[in-house]
C-alpha cells in the first residue's frame, strides 16, 4: 500500500457510501423472502434488453449511454420464491414496514434528521441488475454525524434501496442474473466528504459497520455489505470505487487510489511539458498484419475482423507508466476498449511482443506517421467494435491531457480499481409513480426502540462481568449475548466460561471440521444447564458441544450419556483419587507434596469432563497430604 504520501498536503478529500442489507420477513416492495437460492433450484427464465430513458427533463444520463455501446442480452432466472414483481411484469407493493422501521432505527443511531414523508424515486441501471431499467430507492433522512478520532464525519443521507440483482454468468453479448437478491432491502449510508485519511476511512465504514450490526437487524456474510469510496485530491476529480467487500480492504483502495491520481497528474504536466496531442485520426491496419504470428490478431482476422490504430502523439514510454500496482496508463486505455466489447488493446510501450514482430511495430508507425517520441494503440475485433473501441481509447488519451476524469471504477480484490462507466448525473433520478408516500410522524419515531451499541455493550460487560476487553468485545457482538447475561444471572456461572463456551469453543470445534452450524440456541443453553448443575464438568464442554453438533437429535442430557460426561459425585472422585495415590505410594513418599502435579495429570485422565478440575485437586491434594501424615 502506497505509504510516502502526505494526504493532507496532497488535499485528499474522501466520503463513502455503506450499502447494507437488512434481515427483513419479505423483499422491499413485494412478500417474496429475502433467502438466497441455489442457481440450480431455478424453474424459469426469460430475457430483456435495457435502453436508457429520458429524464424528466429530456436528458439522458451519461452512464446510461454508455451502458448501450455494446448490445447486450440480459437472462434472468427466476425461482418459486420471486414474483412478477421482480420480473418487471406487476406493480411493486407499497414499501416494506419493516424496513422503514430499521431504516428509521439507523438514522436515529446517526443522529439524523428524519424526513416528514418518505418517497420513493427511480433510479436508472440498464446493466442488467434491474428488470425495469431502473433501481428504487426512498430517502430517509440527512444530516446526522459520528465522532471519530479525526473529529466528527458528517452523514449526509441515508436511503432506503432495493438490492440488485446477482450475476451468476458473464457469456460476454449474455449477462445471466438470478432474481432471488433482487428486490431485498437495503440501507445506504451517504457520509459527508470529512474522511481525512486511509486509516481514517477504514475507521469510518468500521463504526458505521458496528452500528448497523447492533440493530441485531441486518443480513451478516459475504456480500450483504458493500462500501464505495469516493476519492479525489487536489487538481483531481472525484472517482467512486464501487463495491468494497472487505473492510480491512477500504485503506488500501483509497491509498492506491490517491497514488494514482498523484501520478496521473505526473503524468499530464509531461505530456503537456512534451507538447502531446490526441487526434481523431483512426487507421485501417489491417493490410500489414495478414501473414502475422500474433494469435489474437490471426483469429480476429479469421472471423472477418479488422485491425485498427491510432496514433498518441508524445505519449511514448507513457503509456506504459505504473499508475496502480500491477496496472498501467495503458490499463486505463483497454479498460475503456472493452466496454465497446473487445477483449483488449495493444499499445506501443509493450510492443513487440504478443506474436507482434519489430517489423509490424514500425510499419503501424509508419502508417500513422509515428515519431520516436510518439506512441499508439491498436486493436483487433470485429469492425464495428474496433471502431468504437479506438474511440474510446482517444476520448481516454485526451482525457491524461487534462487530468484525472471523473468516473466510476469497480474494486479489484488486491485493492486497485478499474474503470466501470461515467459517474452519473441528476438526469439519472425521476420519481416513482407506482408507490405511494409513507408519512413519518413525531410520535413514529418517538416510538423507535434504539439498540445498545456494541462498543456501549462491551463497555458495560468490562465493568459489569469483569471481562477483560476481548472478551468483552466478542461476546457484545454475538448473537447470543442475552443467552449470555441469562446464564451468568440465572445459572450463577462464571462471565469467563460461559463466552468460551458461546463463542470460543465452537469456533475452535470448527477449525477442526465439526459442524457447529447445527447447534441452536437452545441446545447452548441446555449444555450450560448441566455445567451449571454440575452434571457434566466445565472440562468436558467441547466433547458435549462435538456431540451435540454431530448427532443434531440429542438433547445436551443424552449427549452427555452417550459420551460418558455425565458428572459423578464427590464421593466417586474420592474414590479414584485414593486408588492411584495408593498405587504410587513411594511415589508420593519420595517427592512429597511435589506429586501433586504429575498424579493430577492421571487423575484427570481418568475423570476428564466428569468432574470439576478443582474438585478434583482439592480431592488429590487431601489424600496426599493424608498419605503422608501416617
Amino acid at each position: 500500500m502506497p505509504g510516502s504520501l502526505d494526504y493532507a498536503s496532497l488535499g485528499l478529500v474522501c466520503g463513502i457510501e455503506i450499502h447494507q442489507q437488512l434481515d427483513t420477513a419479505a423483499k422491499l416492495f413485494c412478500g417474496c423472502p429475502t433467502r438466497i437460492r441455489e442457481v440450480e433450484e431455478s424453474d424459469h427464465q426469460f430475457f430483456r434488453y435495457l435502453r436508457p430513458a429520458r429524464s424528466e427533463l429530456g436528458e439522458i444520463d451519461r452512464a446510461a449511454l454508455e451502458e448501450v455501446l455494446v448490445t447486450r442480452k440480459f437472462i434472468y432466472k427466476s425461482y418459486d420464491s420471486t414474483c412478477l414483481v421482480e420480473a418487471d411484469e406487476e406493480p411493486p407493493g407499497e414499501l416494506n414496514p419493516e424496513a422503514l422501521e430499521i431504516g428509521l432505527i439507523v438514522s436515529r443511531l446517526l443522529s439524523m434528521k428524519i424526513a416528514d414523508e418518505v418517497h420513493t424515486m427511480r433510479k436508472i441501471v440498464i446493466d442488467g441488475s434491474n428488470t425495469s431499467g431502473f433501481q428504487r430507492t426512498a430517502y430517509l433522512a440527512s444530516h446526522g454525524s459520528i465522532d471519530t478520532s479525526c473529529g466528527r464525519v458528517g452523514m449526509e443521507t441515508i436511503c432506503l434501496e432495493e438490492e440488485a440483482a446477482r450475476i451468476v454468468e458473464d457469456r460476454g453479448d449474455e449477462v445471466v442474473y438470478s432474481l432471488d437478491r433482487l428486490g431485498i432491502p437495503l440501507v445506504e449510508i451517504c457520509t459527508s466528504p470529512d474522511i481525512v485519511s486511509p486509516a481514517h476511512a477504514r475507521e469510518v465504514a468500521g463504526r458505521l459497520g458496528m452500528i448497523l450490526r447492533s440493530t441485531g437487524r441486518v443480513k451478516r456474510g459475504l456480500g450483504t455489505i458493500r462500501q464505495d469510496v469516493n476519492v479525489s485530491i487536489r487538481g483531481g476529480a472525484r472517482v467512486e470505487i464501487k463495491g468494497v467487500q472487505d473492510l480491512n480492504l477500504i485503506e488500501t483502495i483509497v491509498a492506491v487510489e490517491a497514488e494514482r491520481q498523484h501520478l496521473l497528474l505526473e503524468i499530464r504536466d509531461e505530456l503537456l511539458r512534451r507538447g502531446a496531442m490526441v487526434s481523431d485520426r483512426v487507421a485501417d491496419v489491417t493490410g500489414i498484419f495478414g501473414p502475422t504470428e500474433s494469435k489474437v490478431i490471426r483469429s480476429a482476422l479469421r472471423k472477418g475482423g479488422a485491425v485498427l490504430a491510432v496514433k498518441l502523439a508524445g505519449f511514448a514510454d507513457l503509456i506504459g507508466a505504473e499508475i496502480q500496482p500491477g496496472r498501467r496508463l495503458g490499463s486505463e486505455l483497454s479498460d475503456r476498449a472493452k466496454r465497446a466489447g473487445v477483449g483488449g488493446i495493444f499499445h506501443s510501450d509493450e510492443l513487440p511482443a504478443y506474436g507482434i514482430t519489430t517489423k509490424e511495430v514500425e510499419a503501424v508507425r509508419s502508417e500513422l506517421g509515428a515519431g520516436e517520441g510518439d506512441g499508439f494503440a491498436m486493436v483487433a475485433a470485429p469492425l464495428d467494435r474496433a471502431e468504437a473501441a479506438m474511440k474510446a481509447v482517444l476520448e481516454r488519451a485526451a482525457e491524461a491531457l487534462v487530468g484525472v476524469p471523473e468516473e466510476t471504477r469497480r474494486a479489484l480484490p488486491e485493492g486497485t480499481s478499474e474503470y466501470m462507466r461515467p459517474l452519473p448525473g441528476s438526469a439519472r433520478m425521476y420519481p416513482e409513480t407506482d408507490v405511494p408516500p409513507v408519512v413519518v410522524s413525531p410520535e413514529d419515531v418517538a416510538s423507535l426502540l434504539l439498540p445498545e451499541l456494541f462498543d456501549e455493550r462491551a463497555a458495560r460487560y468490562e465493568g459489569e462481568y469483569g471481562l477483560n476487553r476481548e472478551f468483552a468485545t466478542l461476546m457484545a457482538q454475538s448473537p447470543y449475548n442475552r443467552l449470555f447475561e441469562e446464564a451468568v444471572r440465572d445459572l450463577s456461572l462464571p462471565p469467563a466460561l460461559v463466552v468460551r463456551t458461546l463463542e470460543m469453543i465452537p469456533r475452535e470445534l470448527e477449525g477442526v471440521g465439526v459442524p457447529v452450524s447445527r447447534l441452536p440456541e437452545s441446545r447452548l443453553k441446555e449444555a450450560l444447564a448441566l455445567v451449571a448443575g454440575r452434571r457434566v464438568a466445565k472440562e468436558g464442554i467441547p466433547k458435549l458441544l462435538e456431540a451435540m453438533a454431530m448427532n443434531p437429535g440429542l438433547s445436551a442430557s443424552e449427549a452427555a450419556s452417550a459420551t460418558g460426561l455425565s458428572g459423578v459425585g464427590e464421593g466417586d472422585v474420592e474414590a479414584v483419587v485414593a486408588a492411584i495415590v495408593a498405587g504410587r505410594e513411594e511415589f508420593v513418599r519420595e517427592r512429597g507434596e511435589a506429586a501433586l502435579g504429575p498424579l493430577m495429570g492421571l487423575v484427570m485422565k481418568e475423570l476428564r469432563g466428569k468432574a470439576d478440575g478443582a474438585l478434583i485437586s482439592a480431592a488429590l491434594r487431601r489424600e496426599i497430604e493424608r498419605l503422608l501424615a501416617d
